[in-house]
Protein backbone atom coordinates (compact mmCIF):
# COMPACT_ATOMS: atom_id res chain seq x y z
CA UNK A 1 0.00 0.00 0.00
CA UNK A 2 1.34 3.41 -0.98
CA UNK A 3 1.27 6.22 1.52
CA UNK A 4 -0.39 9.34 0.20
CA UNK A 5 1.56 12.55 0.59
CA UNK A 6 0.07 14.88 3.20
CA UNK A 7 -2.38 17.49 1.97
CA UNK A 8 -0.85 20.97 1.81
CA UNK A 9 -1.90 23.43 4.47
CA UNK A 10 -4.86 25.62 3.53
CA UNK A 11 -5.19 29.20 4.79
CA UNK A 12 -8.36 31.19 4.20
CA UNK A 13 -8.36 34.99 4.11
CA UNK A 14 -11.72 36.75 4.29
CA UNK A 15 -10.95 40.24 3.03
CA UNK A 16 -14.50 41.26 2.13
CA UNK A 17 -15.14 44.97 2.54
CA UNK A 18 -11.47 46.00 2.36
CA UNK A 19 -10.45 48.42 -0.39
CA UNK A 20 -7.28 48.68 -2.46
CA UNK A 21 -4.48 48.25 -1.52
CA UNK A 22 -5.42 46.28 1.63
CA UNK A 23 -6.45 42.97 -0.02
CA UNK A 24 -3.13 42.75 -1.89
CA UNK A 25 -1.10 43.81 1.16
CA UNK A 26 -2.77 41.29 3.47
CA UNK A 27 -2.41 38.56 0.86
CA UNK A 28 1.30 39.34 0.49
CA UNK A 29 1.75 39.20 4.28
CA UNK A 30 -0.08 35.85 4.50
CA UNK A 31 2.01 34.40 1.65
CA UNK A 32 5.20 35.51 3.36
CA UNK A 33 4.18 33.85 6.64
CA UNK A 34 2.94 30.61 5.02
CA UNK A 35 4.98 27.46 4.57
CA UNK A 36 6.02 26.38 1.07
CA UNK A 37 3.20 24.60 -0.74
CA UNK A 38 0.45 26.25 1.31
CA UNK A 39 -2.79 26.96 -0.54
CA UNK A 40 -4.11 30.43 0.21
CA UNK A 41 -7.81 31.02 -0.45
CA UNK A 42 -8.52 34.75 -0.69
CA UNK A 43 -12.09 36.05 -0.70
CA UNK A 44 -12.69 39.75 -1.31
CA UNK A 45 -15.09 42.29 -2.80
CA UNK A 46 -12.69 44.97 -4.06
CA UNK A 47 -12.97 45.09 -7.88
CA UNK A 48 -9.29 46.11 -8.16
CA UNK A 49 -8.32 42.72 -6.72
CA UNK A 50 -8.98 41.23 -10.18
CA UNK A 51 -5.80 43.04 -11.25
CA UNK A 52 -3.89 43.22 -7.97
CA UNK A 53 -3.99 39.58 -6.79
CA UNK A 54 -2.82 38.00 -10.09
CA UNK A 55 -0.08 40.66 -10.28
CA UNK A 56 0.96 39.82 -6.72
CA UNK A 57 1.07 36.12 -7.60
CA UNK A 58 3.34 36.86 -10.55
CA UNK A 59 5.63 39.07 -8.41
CA UNK A 60 5.99 36.49 -5.64
CA UNK A 61 6.13 33.38 -7.81
CA UNK A 62 2.93 32.01 -6.29
CA UNK A 63 0.77 29.88 -8.57
CA UNK A 64 -2.69 31.31 -9.23
CA UNK A 65 -4.61 28.03 -9.31
CA UNK A 66 -8.13 29.37 -9.42
CA UNK A 67 -10.00 32.64 -9.87
CA UNK A 68 -13.77 33.02 -9.61
CA UNK A 69 -16.05 36.03 -9.74
CA UNK A 70 -19.68 35.62 -8.69
CA UNK A 71 -22.10 38.39 -7.76
CA UNK A 72 -19.35 40.79 -6.70
CA UNK A 73 -17.48 38.18 -4.64
CA UNK A 74 -13.97 37.41 -5.87
CA UNK A 75 -12.16 34.25 -4.82
CA UNK A 76 -8.53 33.44 -5.62
CA UNK A 77 -6.61 30.28 -4.79
CA UNK A 78 -2.85 30.73 -4.69
CA UNK A 79 -0.14 28.20 -3.87
CA UNK A 80 3.07 29.40 -2.27
CA UNK A 81 6.09 28.16 -4.22
CA UNK A 82 8.60 25.77 -2.78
Amino acid sequence: MKARPPEPERVELDLRGLKCPLPALRTRKALKAAAAGTRLVVTCTDPMAVIDIPHLAQETGAALEERTVAEGLLTFVLRKPG
